[in-house]
């Protein structure tokens, strides 16, 4: 078994810097350029529709629907894969590795990946199936099938089915369920074996309760580990109110004099800068990889247009809000003038801290070393969990659509009794192959997932015509 790790681990790691620094960054950023385009800035023309639709009616008790969620359980279990430990882990290897200014180019990056959230959400509630039961079928392999007839759509959907049933409902689980173990067991001395038996019985009741049981409980955590995190970022910053002016203005200036802070020559600055922020910024908003319209398909709606709306503010809560407080945390701590990082080229910095401990760090210099890493270890357990809720769902729709035409309920149980392996294993073992492999899986889902993105552009610019014009009535 090693033999074969050895072989392959260096194969797959080299195939995921391919996808991710090329085909992924150009083909995820043109999705969004092209749909900005198109939809004649969806993300701002409609950006306050899409508040009043999240916040107006606002409630933690969206109640039993007769099929489905509503569109807030839809949101806040959109939400709920978003926010994960991308948020945390995410912004700090993007800091560490392109300097400060990497948030700016990830902002940038959210900014266009509203509008392609946008498509992807209204795409699944057009091409949605509500079946006799009630229960709702939806997703991009519903609108791969009705961009492209015939074999090839066929092929496309089973390849996208295949990748996120791999990449997050059995290999991406443990691999939440690993930083859910070890951080509990480093900052309170729980047994990583302990949390896999708790998480395991907490998770089957919610795995096998069906959609509406997931959507009472994502409802609920979303906004409550939110407030959490939020309310300790702000202690921070008010802590380092002064430093907040510098930490906003190395944002800006490190985004467009890189060299200052990363070294070498302007042209690999640049490129580091904007690739970090790119990357890590894409795959912690998800907008495009084909993840959350599955959620956003469950939501009982008027006209898909009113999904795409409330799904642009999921982006925009994901990347505006928490990541960009964990980052300004992170930069108003560490490398500003009192700062460990201070004036630290990102080279040097990488070997004072890596990305996993450099939030508890941050943390640590307001709460105390001990108290930092216990805050850190509570909002990862809430991140974690919560995107491993909502992960499974998302590969049980898939996995029901490639084994479950002839027996949806045999399909669900004994895809959710092999997920609550892999999320009992995660919690006891980490291995490096499995996170390369789940990247890997991850990265392969998005291709065919943005083809059809493509595909589906005409259908995408009527919905979001006839639904700004019914907006305006």
């Amino acid at each position: 078994m090693q033999a074969i790790e050895s072989v392959l681990f260096p194969v797959v790691c080299k195939i995921n810097e391919y996808l991710s620094n090329y085909i992924l960054v150009f083909l995820l950023v043109g999705v969004g350029l092209w749909y900005s385009i198109k939809t004649r800035f969806v993300q701002i023309r409609c950006f306050g529709e899409g508040m009043r639709r999240v916040f107006g009616n606002l409630t933690l008790k969206g109640g039993k629907q007769d099929s489905g969620m509503s569109s807030f359980q839809a949101l806040a279990t959109a939400i709920a894969a978003q926010v994960g430990t991308g948020n945390i882990v995410g912004a700090s290897g993007a800091i560490l590795t392109g300097g400060p200014g990497a948030i700016f180019w990830m902002w940038v990056i959210a900014f266009f990946g509203m509008a392609t959230i946008y498509a992807e959400a209204t795409l699944a509630q057009k091409t949605r199936i509500v079946d006799p039961d009630g229960t709702v079928r939806g997703g991009p392999v519903y609108y791969i099938t009705t961009a492209f007839k015939g074999g090839f759509g066929k092929f496309l959907a089973g390849f996208f089915a295949v990748a996120i049933v791999l990449a997050l409902g059995f290999m991406g689980c443990m691999v939440q369920s690993n930083s859910i173990g070890s951080t509990m067991n480093t900052a309170f001395g729980i047994p990583t074996w302990v949390v896999g038996v708790v998480l395991v019985a907490i998770c089957a009741i919610i795995f096998l309760g069906g959609v509406q049981r997931l959507a009472s409980v994502t409802e609920k955590i979303v906004p409550i580990m939110a407030c959490i995190f939020l309310l300790g970022s702000l202690v921070v910053l008010v802590a380092r109110i002064t430093y907040i002016p510098a930490t906003i203005a190395m944002i800006f200036k490190y985004a467009f004099q890189p060299q200052a802070i990363i070294g070498g020559g302007f042209g690999y600055a640049i490129k580091t800068a904007i690739s970090q922020g790119a990357k890590r910024g894409l795959f912690s908003n998800e907008a495009g990889m084909g993840s959350t319209p599955h959620a956003h398909a469950q939501a009982n709606v008027a006209k898909p247009h009113d999904q795409g709306v409330v799904a642009m503010i999921g982006v925009f809560i994901d990347t505006f809000v928490v990541l960009t407080l964990n980052a300004l945390v992170i930069i108003s701590t560490l490398y500003t003038a009192d700062g460990p990082l201070a004036e630290c080229g990102a080279a040097a910095a990488s070997t004072v801290l890596t990305k996993a401990n450099l939030a508890q760090t941050a943390f640590g210099t307001v709460f105390g070393e001990k108290l930092g890493a216990m805050f850190v270890a509570v909002c990862l357990f809430f991140f974690a969990f919560s995107t491993v809720l909502s992960w499974n769902l998302f590969g049980k729709i898939n996995a029901n659509y490639l084994f479950g035409k002839k027996n949806s309920r045999r399909c669900t149980v004994v895809y959710s009794i092999i997920a609550l392996v892999f999320v009992f294993i995660g919690t006891l073992a980490s291995n490096d192959l499995v996170w390369e492999l789940t990247d890997m899986f991850n990265n392969l889902m998005v291709i065919p997932n943005a083809i059809a993105l493509f595909a589906l552009t005409g259908l995408v610019v009527k919905m979001c015509k006839d639904g700004v014009a019914a907006a305006k009535k």
